[in-house]
């Protein structure tokens, strides 16, 4: 394992894209623990041959890691990125309590399955399956409200990696509420007060550009689903 001291030394480069949402939990990790970086996006429509070379999965997040005498090394995979910044840098967010540490891990996870559902949302074909995705949403949100205490974030008093991860997931919500009311916090005042939290971290703020609503909603458009012609009614003139 790399020391903190080592690590702390490391030069990095967070290859990024403006929307994925991994690379929004590794930026506010980053900016949570105070290290510095260098940010660079690309088109995972036409990616350049450098990135195809470095990531065996060609995906987003990548981080660059330059060791002070040492050759670059890279990482791939969020989870794998978060993990080697807990092990190195001097303000770890995850518990030191192994227990709660591993309890943590999975609540990141569970996150990373809400991202799944949102996915599913925005790609409904049709009311009806929307409808069901909500729902799908709701149920996710359901065992979250019923797993937070009293705040602001996840464990109370001290940011973590689980706050981390669901910045991300609340933004989306945001272009969503924005369409129509979905219904999937309905009844949920803890997970209200934690999104509302989360929205006013200045490390959540952060981590997406100021054009991040405008890309998202070109993106929906795109995706010929039932809310992207529920988004194009509620732009309409």
């Amino acid at each position: 394992m790399a020391s903190k001291e080592n690590g702390s030394s490391a030069a990095l480069v967070l290859v990024s894209h403006h929307l994925c949402p991994y690379v929004q939990r590794a930026a506010i990790a980053l900016a949570e623990q105070a290290v510095p970086f260098q940010r660079v996006s690309i088109d995972l429509s036409d990616k350049p041959d450098w990135f195809k070379a470095l990531s065996p999965l060609g995906k987003v997040p990548l981080l660059r890691v330059r060791p002070q005498g040492q050759n670059e090394a890279i990482l791939f995979e969020s989870a794998a990125i978060l993990e080697y910044l807990e092990d190195t840098q001097a303000r770890p967010l995850h518990p030191s309590d192994p227990l709660a540490r591993a309890r943590h891990r999975a609540w990141v996870e569970f996150g990373s399955s809400v991202l799944n559902e949102i996915g599913g949302f925005y790609s409904a074909p049709d009311q009806a399956t929307l409808a069901s995705k909500a729902q799908g949403l709701s149920a996710k949100f359901e065992r979250i409200e019923a797993e937070l205490e009293a705040g602001p974030w996840f464990a109370g008093d001290r940011f973590t990696l689980v706050d981390a991860a669901f910045g991300p997931v609340f933004r989306y919500f945001d272009v969503f509420d924005e369409i129509a009311d979905f219904g999937v916090f309905a009844g949920k005042p803890k997970t209200m007060r934690w999104r509302d939290e989360l929205s006013r971290r200045p490390s959540v703020r952060s981590a997406v550009a100021a054009d991040y609503p405008a890309r998202l909603k070109t993106f929906l458009e795109a995706r010929n689903s039932h809310l992207s012609s529920l988004l194009t009614e509620a732009t309409a003139p």
